[in-house]
């Protein structure tokens, strides 16, 4: 029942590639090059206001490790063939052939997204827009199924709120969350000494 509906759901969203296909640059883009912004995002919240932001960049990089972790012990137990290679699909973009549950694409973006929410609230609900956009996309452009892309937003949120909540409850996360600052403070002193 639930498969059926998954793949209902799919065939809706990847026919639109047809009839909305003025839609498709954006698409494809969102599936393939926007994940790159929230690497560039991570990068800008790490240096813009640095007392402010680094622990939420530091959650933020535990939880995306966390996700992707659970992405692949869940491929190592189970797999599901990705749409174009079980049913004829509108297929956007070049993927290889590997498993399609969950979505490493989903669950990276919502982690990142999540993250940023718990600590910005105003800027996350943009970056998990843009994960809802990337999302949506992976279906569309031919390489996951609805469930896939919920699998992921699923684990990626739930790790970031995961993480976040071990780092305000127990303290030796929090030392841990100290730790990797302070390390990265002394090798920029020494670097800009050095310079």
């Amino acid at each position: 029942m639930l498969s059926n509906l998954d793949y209902t759901m799919f065939q809706w969203i990847n026919h639109l590639a047809v009839s909305e296909r003025v839609f498709n640059p954006l698409m494809v883009l969102l599936a393939e090059k926007a994940e790159y912004l929230f690497m560039v995002g991570i990068l800008f919240y790490w240096f813009f206001q640095k007392a402010k932001n680094r622990r939420m960049v530091v959650e933020a990089c535990f939880s995306a490790c966390l996700a992707l972790g659970i992405n692949v012990l869940i491929g190592m137990f189970f797999y599901r063939n990705r749409p174009f290679v079980s049913h004829h699909v509108h297929w956007l973009i070049h993927h290889a052939r590997n498993a399609s549950f969950p979505s490493d694409h989903a669950a990276a973006a919502f982690v990142i997204a999540a993250s940023i929410w718990i600590w910005r609230k105003r800027d996350g609900w943009i970056w998990l827009l843009l994960a809802s956009g990337i999302s949506l996309s992976r279906v569309w452009t031919g390489v996951h199924y609805p469930l896939d892309v919920i699998g992921g937003m699923v684990i990626g949120v739930g790790s970031a709120f995961l993480v976040h909540y071990l780092f305000a409850r127990f303290s030796i996360f929090n030392k841990l969350g100290e730790f990797v600052i302070g390390l990265y403070d002394r090798a920029e002193n020494i670097v800009l000494r050095r310079s």
